[in-house]
């Protein structure tokens, strides 16, 4: 049984989110809190699994209870964030800080949007819940602009007259957003070759996602737009709002993003990104999966291990969800397994 604490100011949204839990027989709610105040309290005397937490609440906000709750007593915190430009950097903040995912709302049609987020809400308490996912503090840092890393050296053995990889390609889900900003700050200001993400996301988190990364990071980062070239030593996030994938016009590649619901139920797919890669970059393709529920991204490596390609996933001790790197290594599909620490560095020596 996963003993989950429901926390929002909504008297609504505490029953309605009680309800849905509650008709899972392996979920009990043991408790629900107004504020952030009784919350922090709620958490330290209940002692429950997974905790879902509002962001704008009286008292105490989300971000505040957020903090105290790492450092009194962490446990596994699912945010509750509004559908806004604003509420999506509240939220991103909140996964620095801790919080292992989030489930958006949308605040203009709440009472009827409070049931689509059902199944999703369920899943994701049953497969974090399972794990106990936080095992100690975080470290919070202030955020500096263009971090300088150390760059990793690359053996001289692999020094070839044509370089093997032309691409990087990640795909993510849940607890994608801190995996990422282990990785991408660390790639140095001259890293040879465009990266492309796909981080399922809604719309309006995507960019401000994409932006809270180019701060950290040394290379430049945006959210893709529809027609652009790739370019090396960019990164590009695909939009939350549709599907991404690169094409090829003779020699130069570009970006075509797609609004169709087509047939991938996750927005922006993995699948269909790695899959345009591979066929744009064939046996020039990195393929990297990072933390992530379901298996999205698993037909996506197999093509770019088809076209000749190379696929890394990381391992299920550093993920946040063991679900999308699962499906990849169980497959037979990862020529690598590899720390969420490690990553980038094996993807610099990758280059």
């Amino acid at each position: 049984m996963i003993k989950v604490l429901v926390v929002d100011d909504s008297a609504f949204m505490r029953k309605a989110i009680t309800a849905m839990l509650q008709e899972d027989p392996e979920i009990k709610v043991i408790g629900t809190a107004r504020d952030g105040v009784e919350a922090v309290q709620m958490v330290q005397e209940l002692k429950p699994d997974i905790v879902t937490l509002d962001v704008e609440m009286p008292r105490m906000d989300g971000i505040t209870a957020l903090k105290e709750i790492m450092q009194k007593c962490p446990v596994p915190v699912i945010m509750v964030s509004s559908l806004t430009t604003e509420g999506a950097k509240v939220t991103l903040e909140a996964l620095e800080l801790g919080a292992v995912d989030f489930i958006p709302k949308n605040l203009a049609e709440l009472s009827v949007n409070i049931i689509k987020i059902k199944g999703m809400l369920i899943d994701k308490i049953k497969t974090i819940g399972k794990r106990g996912l936080v095992k100690r503090k975080p470290v919070i840092k202030p955020a500096e602009p263009k971090i300088e890393v150390p760059k990793v050296e690359i053996p001289k053995t692999r020094i070839t007259t044509e370089r093997k990889v032309g691409i990087v390609s990640i795909g993510t889900s849940t607890g994608g957003p801190k995996a990422l900003q282990e990785i991408i700050p660390k790639l140095p200001k001259d890293f040879p070759v465009p990266v492309v993400i796909a981080q399922h996301m809604p719309p309006n988190f995507t960019k401000p996602f994409a932006e809270r990364l180019d701060q950290l990071s040394q290379l430049s980062v945006k959210e893709a737009e529809e027609g652009e070239p790739i370019k090396p030593g960019v990164v590009y996030v695909a939009p939350g709002r549709g599907h991404m994938r690169i094409k090829r016009r003779g020699i130069e590649t570009f970006v075509s993003i797609s609004e169709d619901k087509e047939e991938f139920i996750y927005r922006p797919s993995v699948d269909v990104l790695m899959m345009s890669v591979a066929e744009s970059y064939p046996g020039r393709t990195l393929g990297v999966i990072l933390t992530g529920m379901g298996n999205d991204g698993a037909k996506g490596c197999r093509k770019i291990k088809e076209t000749g390609g190379r696929v890394f996933a990381q391992n299920e001790e550093s993920c946040v969800v063991y679900g999308m790197p699962r499906a990849v290594v169980e497959a037979g599909l990862a020529d690598k397994v590899v720390s969420l620490e490690e990553m980038a560095g094996e993807i610099i020596n990758a280059v």
